[in-house]
């Protein structure tokens, strides 16, 4: 997979992961400069230039938000990154910057299980909160009069797929503005900006960085004006992330390729194995060409996600699969190199059935990682 990449020559996706944001080459200083200590900066005379506050800018922050930039929109320089200290802060800060007392959003129904909480603020400020599923682009049927649109594309943790394009088109037609939350299908599984949104954002603590040592959020957008208020909402409510985070972020964006074709491909291979087993029901997994989101997502996805769930007969066997997995950490969150699972419904946010478990599957070897699964599933059965 090769395209334009932002430094004027062709760039695969694995060269752009390594190369994405760093500076121009100086000799004797480090391809990645260090993380960027500073509340303030040697400011004398008028208050301009890049770098006046620690609140506003940070050089380590540039240099991400450029990383982050060049993967959501190769070849593209009319876009704008904004990181944050983690993924909900990027929603919030497009959803409270952009609404106001009578305004109307659209929100998934089966999205990621804080947005709730999100619906009742907003309703508590007087905005109106729509919601429907993800599946068969069910949003369109309440987009009717609405500023804004929130797609979360696969959905967490039922792994539905909408159509970006088709919803960014209707929201269009109808004067809103789309967000694409692409946590999951990261930006080497699609790219919302490109399919019509207007911004994209994200948690990077998921598989964008992958280590399960970082929480991080970013925000990306073409559009000037909506970014500033973007920005503002950030300086105002101090919503930035710590130079330490953004700076371990930036390094393992280097081997978010490597990383994502592996996770990728042993999901599918799990998958696959799991689909053979008589005890487990409602296996999601985009995919999978049987997978009810399969058709919409191999028309605007490049790779499907290292996220499997399926069920399992009673919440009994769920914990007891869980507690016989050797290599698999029973955790929550998604997307690291190291396999995780959990018992969604333990967090009672969720509507899925008791034994419902989402596999987050990691870096391990794909042979070691199926065979644990399938014995555990062996153990759980007595």
């Amino acid at each position: 997979m090769t395209d334009s990449g932002t430094a004027g020559f062709p760039a695969g996706e694995g060269t752009r992961a390594v190369r994405a944001g760093l500076p121009e080459a100086v000799k004797h200083e480090p391809t990645l400069p260090g993380p960027a200590f500073a509340a303030h900066y040697h400011l004398p005379g008028d208050p301009t230039g890049p770098y006046t506050y620690g609140r506003d800018e940070n050089p380590t922050w540039t240099l991400l938000e450029r990383a982050i930039g060049e993967l959501e929109a190769p070849g593209h320089n009319d876009v704008e990154t904004l990181v944050f200290p983690s993924g909900m802060a990027a929603i919030s800060a497009v959803l409270f910057s952009r609404l106001r007392a009578g305004d109307v959003v659209v929100l998934p129904s089966d999205g990621y299980q804080a947005l709730p909480l999100v619906r009742a603020q907003l309703e508590a400020y007087g905005v109106e909160v729509r919601t429907a599923p993800t599946a068969d682009d069910a949003q369109l049927d309440v987009l009717d009069g609405a500023k804004l649109l929130l797609i979360e594309t696969p959905s967490n943790p039922g792994l539905d797929v909408c159509d970006i394009r088709r919803l960014a088109e209707a929201a269009h037609d109808r004067g809103a503005l789309v967000a694409v939350d692409n946590t999951l299908a990261t930006p080497l599984g699609q790219r919302p900006l490109e399919l019509g949104a207007d911004f994209a954002v994200a948690s990077g603590t998921k598989q964008l960085t992958g280590h399960g040592d970082v929480l991080l959020g970013y925000v990306v957008g073409r559009d000037a004006e909506a970014m500033a208020a973007v920005r503002r909402w950030r300086k105002i409510v101090g919503a930035i992330p710590g130079p330490m985070e953004a700076w371990l972020a930036h390094r393992s964006i280097a081997t978010l390729q490597l990383r994502v074709d592996r996770q990728c491909s042993t999901a599918l291979r799990l998958a696959e194995a799991l689909r053979a087993r008589p005890e487990v029901s409602g296996l999601r997994y985009p995919g999978l060409p049987e997978d009810p989101s399969h058709k919409v997502a191999a028309r605007q996805m490049r790779r499907y996600g290292c996220v499997v769930s399926f069920t399992l007969p009673t919440r009994a066997r769920a914990e007891g699969f869980l507690d016989a997995l050797r290599i698999v950490d029973d955790a929550t969150s998604f997307g690291g190199v190291r396999s995780t699972a959990e018992r969604r419904g333990r967090w009672g946010g969720d509507a899925v059935p008791e034994g419902f478990i989402r596999f987050s599957v990691g870096a391990e070897d794909p042979e070691d990682l199926v065979a644990d699964v399938l014995r555990a599933l062996e153990e759980s059965a007595r």
